[in-house]
């Protein structure tokens, strides 16, 4: 097969700040298809994926571990790397934002675009979500919260560089009319003209001096580089690009991208801030930005929090690797969001998987077997019953190879399954059992067989880039080789006189739907979180006048007033809160048992007075740390009252 040229295929590199669950998979098996498909077609492709490992949440996560945040990623990327190798993906390239060289770069990149003018020294106020490391104004947000996740934003304030977002804004709103390729599909192109481009933007905050887990500004140490600019910027590092002139032959040849495949939720930074970086740097922009839709759960996005997650892992104990990379590219529309549930991937794996290729697969091996000791011949007794599946199985490729030109990979699924669903019909109508009781017959039995062999093997084929394993397992049950995508439109290249195996393999066993949802809820049980402890209650004072204690004693306790910036319920428990209180210079996390009085909304923005020379507590198992004490009062009915402080009082003030 000649070389069509170079294809480069990245994925959003994945945030550490947890394990994926199968729609986070989705996409890397989804872009993995495309990149395989496109090898087939002749291209040379360069496949990158990732992590990104910096930013304020890995840095709480790691304090709540009790461990480094480069320790933290350690572990998280372990965890990605391996799920993204079980599900079988073909990367060429994994990269972590905490590599030297990207981190080199990433100060270069900086260094450059503050050189040029293009990045300045500011100061920022806005509200921020730390889960999503966005600041946003009042206007932007949704119902009062970050519009990107729902979550909470707290104020915040600070010095900051900045990116001028605002000097490249027509340049890229004339790069999006004049190329209507570059944003797909067409609807995230206007969500992203309409109220983003159009409206006027904000120049963008690129680095931030709260937090200390991120690549140091290195004219500016009080700073470090903002996630996105760090994040974005894997996708030209991973390929040796140089800010000094110096870049790599692979980035040479490689750059610009084919294609970015992301999530919708993220389509805003690849189409507008990673665009004018690119800009800024005078580099060519990504031919192609994919914003796929979402895979959900019943009627909802997959959240911890609403524990209603599936993780690729556990899915593939259940039906095997190919079964679910199947599911999730067959089940997601090109536009529209998928969704997945035990019983709908049980029923796809009986009707699809088991009856529709695993069934066809071995009564046609089975039968070859019987009637001819597993030889299948060309004798060229055809009758019109053949040309109908003959104009089907060479007509799938063109069609294959049109929807994914498109990215349209469910459809062209959907077609190679049409393929072996017409082998199925093609069965029943020439009914091989019957023209087997015909000795006079047998010429046409044979063609008939041969027909099928030479129909699955082109499907077989066609169905690699999506299920490599099955595609390799009912190739080896046919005794053939691959063949290039070219030659897939001629049928009668299965070499006549060839043997098939004599025992087929079941590839896809059918599942009894009850005895399985029995072992899914038995799975449930077994794994649900061990009922949590619940904080232990404070002890009332009982009659008994309480202990004295000297002015010395009192003297120990240091307590300050803090102000809540962020605070989240604890989905471990139905009693605690979790505050991130700024006192003075520093920034703590707090645990408090008072959900049942105190919403994290009234938390936010409040003065507090927090006890800060405790020791440091390890709570649920260590899975967080408390870094202090919120007072409160408790009147006779048990109801708390937390003590504030008016708003003139500055965080950090001691109280005595």
């Amino acid at each position: 097969m000649s070389n069509k040229g170079k294809y480069y295929i990245t994925t959003a590199i994945a945030y550490t700040s947890g394990k994926p669950h199968i729609g986070n998979s989705y996409e890397i098996v989804l872009a993995d298809s495309i990149a395989r498909f496109k090898r087939q077609q002749g291209y040379e492709v360069f496949f990158q994926t990732g992590t990104d490992e910096h930013g304020q949440k890995i840095e709480q996560k790691a304090a709540e571990a009790g461990i480094t945040p480069k320790q933290f990623v350690d572990n998280v990327a372990g965890t990605i790397k391996g799920l993204w190798d079980l599900m079988n993906t073909s990367y060429d390239k994994f990269i972590r934002t905490t590599d030297d060289y990207h981190e080199k770069q990433i100060q270069k990149i900086f260094k450059k675009l503050y050189d040029k003018g293009d990045i300045y020294k500011g100061y920022y106020e806005g509200l921020y979500c730390t889960p999503c490391e966005s600041f946003w104004t009042e206007s932007q947000l949704v119902d009062g919260k970050c519009p990107d996740c729902g979550r909470e934003v707290a104020p915040a304030k600070e010095e900051a560089y900045f990116l001028k977002l605002s000097k490249y804004a027509d340049r890229l709103i004339e790069h999006i009319n004049t190329h209507p390729e570059f944003i797909q599909p067409v609807s995230r192109k206007n969500e992203m003209m309409n109220n983003f481009l159009l409206p006027g933007l904000q120049d963008l905050c690129v680095s931030r001096t709260s937090f200390k887990w991120g690549i140091p500004v290195d004219f500016d140490s009080k700073h470090i580089v903002y996630v996105w600019l760090d994040a974005l910027s894997n996708y030209i590092t991973g390929v040796g690009y140089d800010c000094d002139g110096n870049s790599s032959d692979l980035f040479k040849k490689m750059w610009p991208a084919d294609l970015h495949l992301i999530g919708k939720d993220i389509i805003r930074f690849h189409t507008i801030y990673w665009p004018i970086i690119l800009m800024a740097l005078d580099l060519p922009l990504p031919r192609q930005v994919f914003g796929h839709p979402w895979l959900l759960q019943g009627d909802g996005k997959m959240s911890k929090s609403k524990g209603n997650v599936l993780y690729a892992d556990t899915l593939v104990d259940f039906f095997g690797v190919d079964a679910v990379r199947y599911f999730v590219l067959h089940e997601m529309p090109f536009e529209n969001d998928g969704i997945i549930s035990w019983d709908l991937m049980v029923e796809r794996f009986n009707s699809d998987l088991a009856n529709v290729l695993g069934n066809l697969v071995s009564r046609t091996v089975s039968m070859s077997n019987k009637y001819f000791g597993g030889v299948v011949e060309k004798t060229g007794a055809a009758e019109d019953v053949d040309n109908d599946l003959i104009s089907v199985v060479t007509a799938a490729k063109g069609v294959v190879e049109g929807k994914m030109e498109k990215l349209r990979v469910a459809d062209a699924i959907t077609e190679i399954f049409n393929l072996f669903k017409r082998c199925n019909k093609y069965i029943d109508e020439t009914a091989p059992w019957v023209l087997a009781k015909d000795e006079a017959k047998k010429d046409r039995l044979a063609q008939v067989l041969y027909n099928l062999c030479e129909s699955i093997s082109i499907g077989a084929n066609l169905l690699s880039s999506f299920m490599p394993e099955t595609a390799e397992k009912v190739l080896a049950q046919l005794n053939t080789a691959a063949r290039d995508l070219d030659g897939l439109d001629k049928f009668g290249e299965y070499p006549s006189g060839n043997k098939v195996v004599e025992k087929p393999e079941m590839l896809f066993a059918r599942i009894d739907p009850e005895k399985f949802m029995e072992k899914v809820q038995a799975f449930e049980e077994a794994n649900k979180p061990a009922a949590k402890a619940e904080e232990k209650k404070e002890e009332k004072a009982d009659d008994k006048p309480a202990e004295y204690i000297t002015i010395d004693d009192f003297c120990k306790v240091q307590m300050k007033i803090g102000k809540v910036l962020a605070c989240e319920k604890v989905e471990e428990s139905s009693k605690l809160l979790k505050s991130t209180v700024k006192i003075g210079g520093e920034t703590r996390t707090i645990l408090s048992g008072i959900a049942k009085y105190f919403t994290p909304e009234e938390m936010v923005g409040k003065k507090v007075v927090v006890v800060t020379n405790l020791a440091p507590r390890k709570m649920l198992k260590g899975k967080y740390v408390s870094e202090g004490m919120i007072l409160a009062a408790e009147d006779e009915n048990g109801a708390l009252s937390l003590l504030t402080v008016d708003g003139s009082t500055e965080d950090g003030g001691s109280v005595s």
